[in-house]
């Protein structure tokens, strides 16, 4: 039996990017002691009030069936946190809740898009964005944002791409790069939109971990409330990956439409995963800052030691929990580098082909270990780019 061309060509012919992860972790797996520096995995795991909190709502009963498009009372306070954020009126018509935000991301794209319609994103990007795209029927087109721009994508480029496309996806603070996009580009990107009629997904996971300059939504640009879906996690702000929970956020119209969505394919989010969401934003933002904490000290530490070396070239991450680390000096590919770096010393980084044509040449380093392993690794990681550009 034939299975249809849509799973089949998902992930595309270059495939998505997960061989070394999937390497990596079969030689954990096996008893090999890796050090990963992969995929965005908090070292920590949810706090267990949150876990306490979650506990009480399942033995409260909170084990049925829940609202489709989430529960007033999370729906209340996701609106609530991102007004106080973005000075944007929103309430819960403007929220819906969803299996994490992935989830999110395949539903905005499927609101936004239908069979065949042109969907632009940004290269670098997170891996799954082409593989979402290519999911709901739409044809994934990237627009290269580029290193000595400081990864800020170029409205001139966005501009020359978006003649017949539906929608943009955007990321800041952006994974893989960490850049956090400034108002320039905001503005250049709102501009594009509102002159070529593009829905704008502006994902936002990476809200509560900025290092540097300031967390700008887009939605809250003129004219862009009402072309703007925002996705939203739990997952990095919480420390609450598994729980799956997060959010999109929109107008009203196309929330209403979306909720339908919830109904024939995820039918909701558990009641009591719901709660203990309700309870971690009650929390109020000094819980994000410690679980944010420490992934800016190891951004710390990484850069005092790439101040000390000169094979690696690198921007320092303005937010999110990674680093991307030009590696060409050693001759190697992101891919080869990688794959030198697992064989040989057992670190396990992300190839930077992985996240698209633009950081070819380049690795992705997740700080997600303790602060004395992760220095550990990173010198080695360090040292092994100097004696190959030696």
């Amino acid at each position: 039996m034939k299975l249809s061309n849509r799973i089949t060509g998902m992930v595309g012919a270059a495939g998505g990017g997960w061989e070394l992860f999937f390497k990596a972790r079969a030689m954990a797996d096996a008893g090999e002691p890796v050090v990963e520096l992969t995929i965005g995995e908090h070292d920590i795991r949810t706090d267990p009030v949150i876990l306490a909190a979650m506990d009480r709502a399942a033995r409260g009963g909170h084990t049925g069936y829940a609202m489709m498009a989430g529960t007033d009372a999370l729906r209340d306070a996701v609106a609530e946190r991102v007004q106080a954020r973005t000075g944007v009126e929103t309430t819960r018509a403007n929220v819906l809740i969803t299996p994490g935000g992935q989830s999110a991301l395949f539903a905005a794209h499927h609101a936004t898009c239908d069979e065949g319609d042109r969907a632009l994103f940004i290269d670098p990007y997170y891996a799954t964005y082409p593989g979402t795209i290519r999911a709901v029927g739409a044809q994934p087109v990237p627009v290269a944002a580029h290193a000595e721009d400081a990864f800020q994508p170029r409205a001139a480029d966005l501009a020359a791409a978006a003649p017949g496309a539906k929608s943009l996806l955007v990321n800041s603070p952006n994974n893989p790069t960490g850049a956090v996009y400034s108002r320039a580009t905001l503005d250049g990107i709102a501009q594009v939109c509102r002159d070529h009629d593009l829905w704008l997904i502006s994902d936002e996971v990476y809200d509560t971990q900025v290092w540097d300059g300031t967390h700008l939504s887009p939605r809250a640009l003129p004219g862009m409330d009402a072309r703007t879906l925002v996705v939203g996690s739990m997952s990095k702000s919480h420390a609450m990956t598994g729980s799956r929970i997060g959010w999109l956020v929109g107008p009203q119209e196309a929330i209403g439409y979306l909720a339908n969505l919830a109904i024939h394919t995820t039918y909701g989010v558990p009641g009591f995963i719901q709660e203990a969401a309700l309870f971690a934003l009650e929390q109020g933002p000094g819980l994000e800052r410690e679980i944010a904490a420490p992934f800016a000290r190891r951004r710390a530490i990484a850069l005092d030691i790439l101040g000390r070396q000169n094979a690696i070239r690198a921007l320092p991450p303005q937010g999110a929990m990674y680093m991307m680390l030009d590696i060409r000096a050693t001759g190697m590919s992101g891919i080869g580098f990688a794959e030198h770096l697992l064989e040989t010393h057992r670190i396990a980084v992300m190839p930077g082909e992985s996240f698209g044509q633009a950081p070819a040449g380049h690795i992705r380093v997740a700080l997600t270990v303790e602060d004395a392993r992760f220095a550990e690794a990173f010198q080695t990681l360090v040292d092994t780019a100097g004696a190959l550009a030696a």
